[in-house]
């Protein structure tokens, strides 16, 4: 029944932090621009809403060149390019339906290429084959709209043919699986930028709403930019977590009482010298993978290289060490499987902990446990963890982690794999007092 309870908390947790990545910020613009067109509150003159759609531009661009984002550049490209198109064939009636229904297939098939791509520096042999290919798109366009049949305006939404109905969908389950996948901001912009693009579409003969679906789509990326930038400052990009900026302003918040436990990953310097670091990459995001579902209100951050912090607000010791020694358990029972047979056989250099807790091991005991076999490369991976809480505010954070960490090196020093809590910060402190005295 307990491990039901926990699982159910790490569902809970993990569906959580996907809503929160996939409407923050994009189904927010997304849907506040719905409520502003279909309440009525829409009252902007239609060139105060085309100088904020040219602002969305142009301003997400200037991001997206000034943070290295060529993704998010060619997407706005995409839709300037798409928005010219349609007013140009939409603007005074009469309108070329044809082209729109043209316009409605080609920007969903050009946002799920450029999900594919990887962001590269901006430079003429990366940028230039796609430029190229979005102008012959253009190009083929414009001779489009000159064949294509006119009719008289409409003041309704238009009707999306089946083809581009089709293809739209599609887009939208490719972009959704690979935010899914990911969880990163540009991700969750396109599917939320794709969205505002139909809306735009189907309302082009009524230029106001158009235009204001035209601008949520456009902000909608550059705020993409914005948001990817603080995860890059505050979160690590190899595991995801929250990053040691995140967690010294997260605990420098907390009130007694709390909580702070240390995670070492058991011997990671042999992983990195015997099968190189591309298998410690992997290591660590396999770990921060079971860090991120730990139970108890518990979250964690990487604070460098294999140490791993995890804080549990109003929660002590007693408290939390169920859901320790079950992060533990979860850490030993995860088969990891190697994915290349990249060896090292030269040291990188001595194990912090390991040299400031014991002597240093001899080299015949780093790995012991290490692997089951060889020939199969699977690898045993285990944990140990140091915990500490504080009853009062007079200690702060400092101390906890400090009594934590002393409480890691002791976990180590027993043997590895296993969870060992420190003595309140109050009761050590006497101690030292009375020591000295």
């Amino acid at each position: 029944m307990e491990a039901v309870v926990r699982g159910s908390e790490a569902v809970r947790a993990l569906n959580a932090g996907t809503m929160k990545s996939l409407f923050l910020p994009g189904g927010v613009w997304f849907f506040g621009t719905v409520l502003l067109v279909y309440s009525g509150w829409l009252n902007f003159a239609p060139p105060a809403l085309t100088f904020l759609y040219c602002c969305g531009i142009a301003g997400g661009m200037l991001l997206a060149w000034r943070f290295h984002s060529s993704r998010t550049l060619l997407c706005l490209a995409v839709l300037a390019l798409a928005q010219q198109g349609a007013a140009i064939s939409a603007g005074q009636p009469p309108y070329i339906p044809a082209a729109l229904n043209a316009i409605a297939v080609l920007v969903p098939i050009n946002f799920a290429l450029i999900a594919l791509m990887h962001e590269r520096a901006f430079s003429v042999q990366s940028v230039g084959p796609v430029a190229l290919f979005l102008f012959v798109q253009s190009l083929t366009l414009m001779v489009f709209c000159g064949a294509s049949t006119r009719v008289r305006g409409l003041s309704v939404p238009l009707p999306i043919p089946r083809m581009a109905v089709i293809v739209i969908a599609a887009a939208m389950v490719f972009l959704m699986v690979r935010f899914l996948l990911d969880r990163k901001p540009f991700e969750s912009a396109l599917v939320w930028s794709l969205s505002a693009f139909i809306l735009a579409v189907v309302w082009e003969p009524v230029a106001r709403v158009s235009i204001a679906f035209w601008t949520a789509s456009a902000a909608i990326l550059a705020t993409a930019v914005i948001e990817n930038s603080y995860l890059l400052a505050y979160h690590d990009e190899l595991t995801t977590l929250p990053s040691r900026r995140a967690f010294n302003e997260a605990s420098g918040a907390l009130k007694s009482p709390y909580s702070i436990a240390v995670v070492d990953i058991d011997h990671f310097k042999g992983f990195n010298d015997t099968y190189g670091h591309d298998t410690g990459d992997q290591v660590l995001r396999m770990v921060a993978t079971n860090l991120g579902r730990v139970t108890g209100g518990g979250q964690a951050y990487r604070c460098g290289g294999e140490e791993f912090n995890i804080l549990f607000p109003g929660k002590t010791t007693a408290e939390v060490l169920p859901h320790l020694e079950a992060l533990r358990e979860a850490v030993a029972r995860s088969a990891f499987r190697m994915r290349g047979a990249d060896r090292r056989q030269v040291p990188r250099g001595p194990d912090r902990r390991n040299q400031r807790s014991r002597p240093r091991a001899r080299k015949s005991d780093a790995i012991p446990r290490l692997t089951e076999e060889k020939s199969s490369l699977l690898l045993s991976v285990t944990i140990s963890i140091g915990v500490a809480t504080t009853a009062t505010d007079k200690f702060g954070p400092e101390t906890v982690l400090e009594c934590a960490d002393k409480a890691l090196y002791r976990a180590k020093a027993n043997g590895r794999n296993r969870v060992e809590a420190a003595g309140s910060p109050s009761r050590r402190l006497r101690t030292k007092a009375a020591r000295v005295s």
